[in-house]
């Protein structure tokens, strides 16, 4: 399948990363891909970038090496109500969002907590991916999860860093097996994104694809293949479409 996308990477900007935007796009543009994002981790991140960061985009180029450039963030889930770490002003400035349980900024615990955090980010209009509800510590309702993408129009993030098999977060594999049923039951899109945060991972998606064969899990359903599927996804996209080739 053609898979011309990776909308979930990291530059120097996170603070754990090791690469400049540049050179993760020029990673983007050497591998084929068409569509690069950039979604440097919000502030309440250790380490990261301020928000001063994010409120700065414009000045960024949209094009690089041949590649279309979007800028988004990685946002951090906060609470059991799915509270984000970037205001409103900012958010409106980003191409697009994903929103994020990470250890470092969570207040949560249980299945109905972390279900909960989920569902609060889903039903944010500036919210446009889930990004890896695969790990362990943080397991939620799959069925009610997937469920409520599809209604929202939300995408679920297949994330090829969680399938490493030593670095990967808590059980991941068979959590995204699981989590990739309910998404077939409800007709849940997914996207699948290398979570890179060194410019050789841009575009890596090689254990998230073979996840896919392995369960035969529908391509329709699957967004990394066509501008066209994505921009149902983030809407204020479809203004800048001409400018998409």
């Amino acid at each position: 399948m053609l898979d011309i996308m990776d909308l979930h990477t990291h530059t120097i900007a996170s603070g754990h990363a090791y690469n400049t935007l540049y050179e993760m796009a020029r990673s983007a543009s050497e591998k084929g891909l068409k569509l690069f994002g950039s979604t440097d981790h919000a502030p309440k991140m250790p380490g990261t970038c301020h928000e001063f960061y994010f409120q700065n985009v414009r000045v960024i180029p949209r094009r690089l090496f041949g590649v279309q450039i979007l800028i988004g963030a990685e946002l951090n889930i906060l609470d059991a109500t799915g509270k984000i770490d970037l205001r409103e002003g900012i958010l409106k400035r980003l191409d697009y969002t994903i929103a994020s349980i990470h250890q470092p900024c969570y207040q949560g615990s249980s299945v109905t907590e972390n279900t909960s955090a989920y569902l609060g980010a889903i039903e944010n209009p500036y919210v446009n991916i889930i990004g890896h509800p695969d790990d362990g510590r943080y397991l939620s309702d799959y069925d009610t999860l997937a469920a409520a993408a599809a209604q929202h129009g939300k995408l679920l993030e297949l994330n090829n860093s969680s399938l490493h098999p030593i670095y990967g977060r808590n059980n991941a594999r068979e959590n995204s097996k699981r989590l990739l049923e309910y998404c077939r039951k409800y007709k849940t899109s997914i996207i699948i994104d290398s979570d890179a945060h060194v410019e050789t991972d841009v575009g890596n998606h090689q254990r998230a694809w073979d996840l896919i064969r392995e369960i035969e899990f529908p391509e329709e359903l699957i967004v990394n293949s066509s501008l066209d599927k994505l921009l149902s996804f983030i809407p204020k996209l479809e203004e800048k479409n001409d400018k998409f080739s």
